[in-house]
């Protein structure tokens, strides 16, 4: 299915939605590696990678009809409590990348995503992140029902 077209953040192009076999949300963004991300060589620096995997959090939780935005005027905040990354192949400057990003679980506190980074059929990198619902003040709460998915 096919969500929406066009340039929603800088970087990023269209995206869609689809379900996994498995049962699990799943959204494809198309990503171009941009000239400031990358170092002398044109290779993209690893710290671009967790800022297009956001993108991805963030397009996946568009899909589902929400948005952090909203979220964060309920006073729901969703914080990084782990990242890991697996740099497979370097990207480089102007290459158009597609970021699968995966909704592997929603416990009562956390979020775990997995991410996919490909150029063409080859994989760039993978990752995982778990994110912890907070309000304001830190406090761990209950991930809102609006955001959980079967």
């Amino acid at each position: 299915m096919n969500c929406a077209a066009g340039a929603m953040h800088a970087g990023a192009g269209r995206y869609d939605v689809v379900m996994a076999e498995n049962g699990r949300h799943r959204c494809l963004t198309d990503i171009r590696v941009r000239y400031a991300e990358c170092d002398p060589m044109g290779v993209a620096h690893h710290t671009a990678y967790p800022v297009w995997f956001e993108i991805g959090r963030t397009e996946l939780l568009r899909t589902s009809g929400d948005t952090y935005a909203r979220l964060e005027q309920d006073g729901v905040l969703l914080v990084v409590v782990k990242l890991e990354v697996n740099y497979k192949r370097p990207a480089r400057y102007d290459d158009l990348l597609q970021l699968e990003t995966t909704l592997e679980s929603c416990g009562h506190v956390k979020i775990t995503h997995t991410y996919e980074l490909r150029r063409d059929a080859e994989v760039l990198a993978t990752a995982k992140t778990v994110l912890a619902c907070v309000d304001r003040d830190g406090t761990p709460r209950e991930v809102p029902a609006s955001i959980q998915h079967p």
